[in-house]
């Protein structure tokens, strides 16, 4: 067993891992429990671990699925000139919803955390056939998030304008100390301590640290500064909106809420949006579980008729 084997085997019990091959790149996919289909999207620098302390409490009313994003964990890792905006969320969100399809399902619910909530924002726009209910946690739209840029947010949020330089060159001063990096986002978004099972902990750094997962982050955060916000424009433009019902929750001590109007910007993009604060930081899954499990799962079950 890998670092990441052994840490699904101990954190998800009862969880299946497998591979999805969609247009011949693999994406894993971990599946347990039984209902209608409820897929979870991790964030960065994380990978589908950090629902340990969710998902399996799901499993009773939903089939729960768990996938490494593209660029993450051990899903594929598109390298340099592999693609045009391989980290494009439009793109990454079509690639989930091709795995659900190959899972067998056309519809279904999606919870998802950071760059994960901005994949599934995207979903949401996109394939909205395909998205029955959405919850994004801690993020705001690219395109009001550079619109509303401030030298306190910038300087709290650092790496959305490191990242965005560039190839190669935040890469080549990541690569000098990659886990320093990584853990100053981990431990760095809040003010209190986030309390990380030690092997998630382990799994997100072996994960995070190698030379293609490097490019893969740093990629995704030029394609949030470019083609995203393009995208984001297009829509507004358009009066495009998320039609499904949409909860909003963010970390009350976290940058996101220091620097945003949530309910605002989110009311401009949504039909429906329900918002909750949760008592912690950025990383709300592993900082505060349970407030988030607590008003997660009522959303969910809504329309179940429970």
């Amino acid at each position: 067993m890998n670092i990441c084997e052994q840490a699904d085997a101990r954190l998800l019990p009862g969880f299946k891992r497998q591979f999805v091959t969609i247009d011949g790149n693999d994406i894993l996919a971990l599946t347990a429990g039984s209902g209608p289909p409820l897929l979870m999207l991790h964030g960065d620098p994380q990978t589908h671990l950090c629902w340990h302390k969710v998902a399996s409490r799901l499993t009773d009313r939903f089939t729960v699925v768990l996938t490494d994003l593209r660029g993450r964990g051990e899903s594929h890792k598109p390298r340099v000139g592999q693609g045009v905006h391989p980290f494009a969320k439009r793109t990454m969100a079509a690639e989930q919803v091709a795995v659900m399809q190959k899972l067998g399902f056309s519809q279904f619910s999606l919870v998802a955390h950071d760059r994960g909530a901005r994949v599934a924002r995207r979903m949401a726009l996109d394939h909205p056939e395909a998205v029955k209910r959405l919850c994004v946690m801690d993020i705001v739209p690219a395109l009001d998030f550079y619109e509303n840029t401030s030298a306190a947010l910038a300087q709290e949020y650092f790496y959305f304008f490191f990242l965005t330089q560039p190839h190669p060159q935040p890469e080549r001063l990541i690569e000098g100390d990659a886990e320093a990096f990584q853990r100053q986002i981990l431990f760095g978004l809040g003010d209190q301590t986030v309390p990380y099972d030690r092997d998630a902990l382990a799994s997100y750094l072996e994960c995070s640290t190698d030379p293609a997962a490097i490019f893969a982050m740093c990629d995704c955060f030029r394609a949030g500064y470019g083609i995203d916000r393009d995208h984001d424009a297009i829509d507004r433009a358009e009066n495009r909106k998320i039609t499904c019902p949409t909860l909003v929750l963010w970390g009350d001590k976290g940058v996101i809420a220091r620097h945003f109007d949530l309910k605002n910007i989110w009311n401009g993009w949504c039909v429906d949006a329900r918002y909750a604060a949760m008592p912690s930081g950025h990383f709300i899954p592993e900082e505060a579980p349970d407030a988030m499990f607590n008003v997660l799962r009522p959303f969910l079950i809504e329309d179940l008729g429970i």
